[in-house]
């Protein structure tokens, strides 16, 4: 049998899975020892008073076990025998565009400037203890985009994103805590982030598609007014020497996805007459509070958010003569880290 719950119980009782079965064993009368699996579709926190509660909506398998995974799987099946299409950087765009190419049969080749995700590491290191910024290495460029070593949020204020369960699927899939299923704000994590990214290109390679690492686009090959493909410039390093080599990757579709600090790649794009279209800028300054005065805040107590909370969020939403203020992003116990793009760069900082 399958019961689903709506739970409004206190932080100590959602602590763990076994404090949720004593609860319901002493409030729905369900015997632990029958409880073969618990799955939280739902969890969020009520601050809104000074009990705070926690609400859950929660499936209980009593007397048998879960007929299916926690969340739907997507086959990638093999396209080493299929029409390429080149994918031009491997942050989340394009990763996300790779796995979606290969579900349409279509075998994606991803060219990324940067290094891979653990080879970065070593540079981002550098430009805090050294002062040094790597032009194709650093915390905006190399495997795994921007929010590789920053933040790795995942929620939108936008309703009109498409499938966001799907995303968090794949994530799943990929080595995701099964916790963003249910979380209100969900979050993967710095430290376990660089590792699920490794894990969606490896699917790419190994389904047939490509990775580039340290492969600069310069170019588009065009026929006409037609793209049919990139050059790029790869870089090689053998015995502290460097050398680079000209490639040239052909495909009929080429898709984009750069990030907003390629620089280069756009004033190519306005110097060949390319139509571009620049979004709207939002203007943001950083402000810091001590992460306890939040929990104080937040929870109405003097304690903070004590041994079963977590650190306390906040967000904030106006208009102010027309024009939407907003907290954009809000990182509970974040370090401030130096996010240059290049050695000419003032810093830019990054939470």
């Amino acid at each position: 049998m399958v019961k689903e719950l709506q739970l409004r119980i206190l932080p100590e009782q959602a602590a763990s899975e076994q404090t949720i079965c004593k609860y319901l064993s002493d409030e729905h009368g369900i015997n632990p020892k029958d409880v073969c699996a618990l799955r939280i579709l739902k969890r969020s926190i009520d601050a809104r008073q000074r009990t705070i509660f926690v609400n859950l909506k929660v499936q209980v398998f009593i007397g048998e076990q879960p007929a299916t995974d926690a969340f739907p799987h997507i086959e990638y099946k093999s396209v080493e025998d299929k029409p390429s299409a080149i994918v031009v950087g491997a942050g989340p765009g394009g990763l996300f565009a790779a796995l979606r190419l290969i579900e349409l049969g279509i075998r994606p080749i991803v060219i990324e400037r940067g290094k891979n995700v653990h080879e970065r590491r070593k540079d981002i290191a550098q430009i805090s203890r050294s002062h040094v910024v790597d032009p194709e290495s650093n915390y905006s460029f190399g495997e795994g985009g921007a929010g590789a070593f920053s933040d790795g949020k995942l929620y939108t204020r936008s309703k009109k994103r498409g499938n966001v369960e799907k995303i968090l699927n794949v994530f799943c899939q990929h080595g995701a805590s099964l916790s963003i299923l249910s979380d209100a704000h969900p979050h993967l994590g710095t430290d376990r982030l660089p590792s699920i990214i490794e894990n969606m290109r490896n699917t790419i390679i190994r389904c047939g598609g490509e990775v580039h690492f340290q492969t600069r686009m310069t170019a588009f090959l065009l026929k006409g007014d037609k793209v049919c493909g990139i050059e790029a410039e790869e870089t090689l390093i053998h015995d502290e020497k460097t050398e680079k080599h000209l490639l040239s990757f052909e495909a009929p579709a080429v898709i984009l996805a750069t990030g907003h600090s390629a620089r280069d790649v756009y004033k190519y794009m306005y110097a060949r007459g390319i139509e571009i279209e620049a979004k709207d800028i939002a203007v943001g300054v950083r402000l810091e509070h001590p992460s306890h005065l939040i929990d104080q805040i937040q929870y109405h107590r003097r304690e903070g958010r004590g041994k079963y909370l977590p650190a306390a969020e906040y967000s904030y939403v106006t208009q102010v003569e027309g024009r939407g203020v907003y907290s954009f992003c809000m990182c509970p116990g974040g370090t401030v880290v130096p996010a240059a793009s290049g050695p000419l760069e003032q810093f830019r900082y990054g939470g």
